[in-house]
């Protein structure tokens, strides 16, 4: 097996990094765009407004990434035989019921405008949170006969919440270049000082990676669905290709934020998927350069199913009423040429499909940690057998 230095994993996401500086010091009059290095971010630039032939656009990616899901089938996949899944003999966990009343509680608290609890309520997403966390890893343990990341792996799954604050504050910094596609205009509203503020965001970034690495254990004890994405197309990767492109893209991107506001999470996807594929470390793509999709895609609608419960959540600590202000966490979209057809969510409609290639992305950087720390990154729980 080939041995991996720090360095050959280091060196590309340094130059994610620096790219995006070098070419703003040639494109804004301060070498910095507007608002950058504020965090929370609560800048956002005048977006263009809608455009037809833009939308229309991403409308047809959108609807090739569903029928690629839905009907895989036409999509060359040939499927395999789904293992037979054998019936559970434990029940819910206490961990599933604890959770459920904790989100309960943050949810109705947050949402309902009340204030007998004081500051409580404004750091009520992130118990929301975990409460959802443990709540779904409790459903796995049941369909999985007594397994789940908590069970058997909950170092595995608190460090995963340690990767989910550095790695989300990595794509924040790019959301300062495509100057706000989403911002916090409530983060500054609730008379905290700057230090509180910074520690109450972080604390909440830690939830991101371990929900969608939940979701995906939820979605693997579904037989049926992980064989049908087996069997497919073959698409290898040229790890230098992708990072050549994803940081031509990152800098395409500063020089044009708004035509290419979508780089914002494909340049760095596509740069972390160059590391790992270069360096023959596995991650989603080796299995599909090989015809087996179904971790790819699994973990990318894992996203996208814990993408409902982001909006939903957020929007509903807004919305109807914004006042009082409960959630310093709620955040706006700022989505040139495609922000129409609102549901329930500050997410335009096309927005959602987002979140599909964000999974993966997440899954990558903390294998791309793992393989840095050295740690392990083996998230996919296997039900016990009888």
């Amino acid at each position: 097996m080939q041995k991996v230095t720090p360095w050959q994993l280091l060196w590309p996401i340094l130059l994610t990094l620096l790219v995006p500086l070098v070419v703003a010091w040639f494109v804004y009059p301060n070498h910095l765009p507007p608002g950058f290095g504020e965090f929370p971010p609560t800048f956002a630039g005048k977006v263009p407004g809608f455009s037809l032939t833009y939308f229309l656009i991403m409308a047809a990616s959108a609807l090739f990434i569903t029928g690629l899901i839905l009907f895989p089938k036409l999509f060359g996949f040939k499927g395999a035989t789904a293992k037979p899944r054998q019936p559970s003999m434990v029940s819910l966990p206490w961990w599933f019921w604890c959770g459920g009343v904790v989100m309960g509680f943050f949810w109705w608290l947050m949402w309902t405008r009340v204030t007998p609890f004081g500051d409580l309520v404004f750091w009520a997403f992130t118990p929301l949170w975990w409460g959802f966390i443990f709540l779904l890893d409790g459903i796995v343990y049941q369909r999985n006969n007594g397994a789940s990341l908590f069970s058997e792996k909950p170092k595995t799954l608190f460090i995963s919440a340690l990767v989910s604050i550095v790695g989300w504050a990595y794509f924040e910094y790019y959301d300062y270049f495509v100057l706000g596609n989403w911002f916090y205009p409530n983060a500054n509203q609730v008379g905290w000082s700057r230090a509180t503020i910074v520690i109450e965001f972080l604390i909440t970034y830690s939830t991101v990676t371990p929900v969608i690495l939940t979701w995906y254990n939820l979605l693997n004890t579904f037989p049926k669905l992980v064989a049908r994405y087996q069997n497919g197309p073959k698409m290898p990767l040229n790890g230098n290709y992708m990072i050549f492109i994803g940081a031509l893209l990152i800098a395409a991107m500063v020089y044009w934020p708004y035509a290419l506001f979508w780089v914002v999470w494909i340049g760095p996807y596509a740069v972390m998927t160059g590391i790992l594929m270069r360096l023959n470390i596995w991650n989603p793509f080796t299995d599909i350069a090989k015809g087996n999709w179904s971790a790819g895609v699994l973990i990318g609608v894992s996203s996208l199913l814990n993408g409902l419960f982001w909006e939903m959540w957020n929007f509903g600590s807004s919305n109807p009423n914004p006042e009082p202000i409960t959630n310093p966490n709620y955040w706006v979209y700022n989505i040139p040429y495609v922000d129409v057809i609102h549901i329930f969510s500050e997410m335009p409609l096309l927005g959602y499909f987002g979140y599909i290639p964000f999974g993966v992305l997440v899954w990558q950087v903390f294998i791309w940690s793992g393989k840095l720390f050295n740690f392990d990154t083996n998230i996919l729980i296997p039900p016990k057998i009888n």
